[in-house]
C-alpha cells in the first residue's frame, strides 16, 4: 500500500531524481521553456515553484533573509548561474504574480515510445500569450479611490465643446446680419 506517499518517483532512486530535477530546473531557468514528458513536467512544477517564490521574497525582505533564501535555492539547484538568473530577471518578472509561475502545455506522444510529451515554460516570459492581456487588472477599490471622476470628465469636455460650437455659430450669425 502507498498511503500518504504522494511523491512521483519517476522510476528513479532519490539521488538520481533530485539531480535530474535540479538539472531540469536549471535548464528551465536558462531557456525559459523545455520539452519533457508530462510526468517529469508535473514533478518539475512542484520542484521549481517554491524556489521561484523564495527568489521573489528576497526583494521584499532584509538582506539576511535574502541571503538565506539564496542559499536554500542554491542547495536545491547547485548551479550559481541559474541562481543568479533566478534571483535577477525571473524574480523581477514574477514580482507581482501571486503564484502559478509555470505553465504545462501538452504536445502529444513521442514517436519512439509513445510517451506523453509536454512543454513546461515560465508564464511571464511567453510574449505570445501575454501580448493581448492587459498588464494590471483594475480592482473595485482602485476605481473607487480615484474619486469617481472617470466618467464625469469626458461628459464635461463634451459639454464645453458643445458650448464653444454654439458660441461660434451665434457669432457667425451676428456677423452675417450686419
Amino acid at each position: 500500500m502507498r498511503h500518504g506517499n504522494k511523491i512521483n518517483n519517476l522510476g528513479r532512486k532519490t539521488a538520481h531524481r533530485k539531480a535530474m530535477l535540479a538539472n531540469m530546473a536549471c535548464s528551465l531557468i536558462e531557456h525559459k521553456r523545455i520539452n519533457t514528458t508530462v510526468a517529469k513536467a508535473k514533478a518539475l512544477k512542484q520542484f521549481i515553484e517554491p524556489l521561484i517564490t523564495k527568489s521573489k521574497a528576497e526583494n521584499n525582505q532584509s538582506a539576511e533573509k535574502g541571503t538565506h533564501n539564496r542559499r536554500i535555492v542554491f542547495s536545491n539547484l547547485r548551479n550559481k548561474y541559474a541562481v543568479s538568473e533566478l534571483f535577477g530577471t525571473v524574480a523581477e518578472k514574477v514580482g507581482d504574480r501571486p503564484g502559478g509561475y509555470t505553465r504545462i502545455i501538452k504536445l502529444g506522444n513521442r514517436l519512439g515510445d509513445n510517451a506523453d510529451m509536454a512543454m513546461i515554460e515560465l508564464v511571464d516570459f511567453n510574449e505570445l500569450y501575454n501580448a493581448d492581456k492587459p498588464k494590471k487588472k483594475s480592482t473595485r477599490r482602485s476605481r473607487r479611490s480615484k474619486g469617481g471622476g472617470g466618467a464625469a470628465a469626458p461628459a464635461a469636455e463634451v459639454a464645453t465643446a458643445a458650448k464653444a460650437t454654439d458660441n461660434e455659430s451665434q457669432a457667425k450669425a451676428d456677423d452675417s446680419e450686419e
